[in-house]
């Protein structure tokens, strides 16, 4: 902190050297812009812990002339917009109210509603409504693995990784530490073939055929072998498995429990407020 205030001070001085000093009631301020101060603790708290002096003065240089520049911009706004600025008054009121609503029923939600979803619950969601979970994307069970074309031992791995039981996964497992530019595992859980496939340079026209048909892919280039072991498929346009959609099925179920929260709540706080005499209807529509 002394160095950064110690920047500052440099700043102010190599800023202000060729202007006539002005005191100022604020011993914090380091700059002042019709009747807005710039403080130093702002500044200060804008340069990152651990940056350099030089790196500091630059910082807090570059942001001070930005403030100004602002400020005076927003000065000559103020002054000509005329009947704009009455406009822009009323949307940054709208704002700040939706704003502080919004934050007050986060904090409301935070507290009294808790995110966590019974099993069952997800699951009575995606029987009854399959229909929604159509996938519009090819997704796979297995394994892959990119290795340099120059790797030792590669006809074995080829082995391995086409054989996919225990014994030969923790053979690949350990090879892979030291040898495979990428070791993917995923037979316990379904992956995008897409983003397989873009580590392949092997262009695939038709994927839907490919997986149909293929369930072991070797490709070779000029620097890499590329492996790839397809245990399950499941093509576009079929319905998506439940361990696939339970995330986003939990995600929905908690917005939705989100959004009945907010509503009872404010039918609760509109009635209160009526009971208690708080709103007055003068001319009941």
């Amino acid at each position: 902190m002394v160095r950064v205030y110690f920047i500052l001070l440099t700043l102010s001085v190599s800023l202000f050297a060729c202007k006539k000093a002005i005191q100022t009631d604020e011993p914090d301020a380091l700059v002042k812009v019709n009747d807005r101060i710039l403080t130093r603790n702002e500044v200060e708290s804008l340069i990152p812990k651990g940056t350099t002096s030089a790196d500091s003065l630059l910082l807090a240089e570059s942001y001070i002339k930005k403030w100004v520049k602002d400020e005076l911009v927003l000065k000559i706004a103020q002054r000509n917009l005329g009947s704009d600025k009455e406009t822009i008054d009323k949307l940054v009121d709208a704002y700040r109210r939706s704003l502080l609503r919004y934050r007050y029923q986060e904090k409301l939600i935070q507290e009294k509603l808790s995110d966590e979803i019974q099993e069952s619950d997800v699951l009575t969601y995606y029987d009854t409504n399959k229909e929604k979970f159509v996938l519009d994307k090819n997704l796979i069970k297995g394994l892959f693995l990119k290795v340099p074309a120059d790797a030792p031992n590669l006809s074995e791995v080829k082995t391995w990784y086409k054989s996919g039981n225990v014994a030969s996964l923790e053979k690949i497992e350990k090879y892979s530490i030291q040898n495979a530019a990428i070791y993917e595992y995923f037979f316990d859980k379904w992956v995008d073939f897409d983003e397989i496939r873009n580590n392949i340079p092997n262009q695939i026209s038709n994927p839907e055929s490919f997986l149909r048909t293929n369930k072991i892919l070797e490709v070779t280039d000029s620097s890499f072998c590329y492996l790839l072991n397809i245990r399950q498929v499941l093509l576009k346009g079929q319905v998506e498995p439940f361990e696939y959609a339970e995330p986003r099925i939990r995600e929905i179920l908690i917005n939705q429990r989100k959004l009945d929260f907010i509503k009872e709540f404010e039918e609760e706080l509109y009635n209160d407020a009526l009971d208690g005499g708080d709103v007055i209807f003068y001319n009941k529509p």
